[in-house]
């Protein structure tokens, strides 16, 4: 056991090797396909405009596809892009070890290098795995504390995880990454006070495009601090870390993607488990009289608006999730997230009957809610997102997932991904998107 960029280093210019590294590579190749189909999908919200524009005018080299652009750009605008589309819409997965999105930060940043330096597919796949678990990793080293204290972890631990892939892919050598940990260190940044506007989705677009800038300088031989990370004033002693050195325990060996999350209801993945567990009780909207709905304290300060003004923010309000849901709303649409449905009388009637508790006793991943209804009868249940998935129902759920939200342009985007991308044919498809 090193220092934290010592363990990071050694990883990120390692092999991937072993069964588990297998099965990983697997669950890594379905993330991409699910963070394709979001990116794809999410080309049209205002904020993906906004970014494509901005990097437009900024203009600069062919070198990396955009998604939504028939036009190649330089690779750190196309990492910044591309990372904030793919999270424009919240729809894509999560890593409850530290409660962060890690695909929208990592793949963009490797996915841009790949293109740009011509990669094989096997290539982008190692480097976005390492980039991922890497992320997961320094995820959990800072703990929640850093995030309870008001850091996204997408935007932190994710920065960390898009240098590990950017650097994999330019070949740094041992010390030339751990210059570039050292100096993402000093950019890694993003807070959950932007959650519910534009902001959040921009998170992932500034760690993508930090890990490309840092692991290209490095590269070019910058020179940063190796204590930027745990040292005095360092990343971890500032930002409220926990400094949980067992984080890095099993590195390469273990991997903590395999328990990863995928979405499939369009909104914040702390109410997922609430929807989960409605689904499972048979009742009529106008039969409800109150619900009563247990979630961790964690939730409490991010998916807990009470009276969303926007469809935005609806996505995290777990009572008019709650309310949807139990008026047959289908939230895995996402034309079912409107300024419309937060301004509904009825719903917002129904969320209004609906009261969150915190409750320590509860998993992170897990939510519990009884359902009284007029007549007096009671319907209680709960879910935990961490009930295990196999591989294959993984994938049946993402490729339907997928052809929900691509239609007939599905069918390319599964071929293209597989179980080993092809990274030509991947951006000629988010370029023609």
């Amino acid at each position: 056991m090193g220092t934290v960029v010592e363990d990071l280093t050694r990883f990120g210019v390692g092999s991937v090797k072993g069964n588990a590294g297998h099965d990983a590579r697997e669950v890594m190749a379905l993330s991409l396909l699910d963070w394709a189909s979001v990116t794809i999908a999410g080309i049209g919200e205002p904020v993906a405009r906004i970014m494509r524009e901005m990097a437009v005018d900024d203009g600069g080299g062919a070198q990396a596809s955009v998604a939504g652009l028939t036009r190649k750009l330089p690779v750190r605008a196309a990492a910044m892009v591309n990372g904030t589309t793919s999270h424009a819409l919240d729809y894509d997965d999560t890593h409850f070890a530290h409660i962060g999105h890690p695909s929208v930060a990592v793949v963009p940043a490797a996915l841009a290098v790949a293109e740009w330096i011509d990669a094989p597919g096997a290539d982008l796949l190692d480097a976005a795995l390492v980039g991922v678990e890497g992320s997961i990793r320094m995820g959990r080293w800072l703990g929640r504390n850093h995030y309870q204290t008001g850091f996204h972890q997408t935007a932190t631990a994710g920065a960390f995880g898009a240098t590990l892939a950017a650097g994999r892919l330019l070949a740094l050598s041992a010390h030339q990454m751990a210059q570039a940990l050292g100096l993402c260190a000093t950019r890694a940044s993003g807070l959950k006070s932007q959650f519910g506007t534009m902001g959040k989705p921009y998170h992932a677009g500034l760690a993508a495009q930090t890990g490309v800038e840092v692991a290209r300088a490095a590269k070019a031989g910058f020179i940063s601090t190796r204590d930027g990370i745990e040292g005095p004033q360092g990343f971890g002693p500032t930002h409220a870390a926990q400094a949980d050195d067992t984080a890095f325990d099993s590195l390469g060996q273990h991997w903590d993607i395999l328990s990863i999350s995928h979405k499939f209801h369009a909104c914040c993945h702390g109410i997922h488990a609430l929807l989960e567990a409605l689904a499972l009780i048979d009742c009529a909207a106008p039969e409800v009289a109150e619900v009563q709905v247990w979630t961790h304290p964690r939730w409490m300060s991010v998916c807990n608006i009470p009276h969303p003004k926007t469809g935005l923010e609806v996505k995290f309000s777990l009572a008019h999730c709650a309310a949807m849901a139990l008026s047959g709303v289908e939230t895995s649409a996402l034309d079912s997230f409107s300024d419309d449905i937060a301004r509904d009388a009825f719903l917002s009637a129904l969320a209004s009957r609906v009261h969150v508790v915190a409750d320590d006793n509860i998993a992170e991943t897990a939510s519990r809610v009884e359902v009284t209804l007029l007549s007096g009868a009671a319907f209680t249940t709960e879910h935990n997102l961490n009930h295990a998935m196999t591989i294959e129902d993984r994938r049946e759920k993402l490729e339907t997932k997928c052809e929900a939200l691509l239609g007939v342009r599905a069918a390319s985007l599964i071929d293209a991904v597989g179980s080993l991308p092809d990274v030509p044919k991947l951006c000629a498809l988010l370029r023609s998107a």
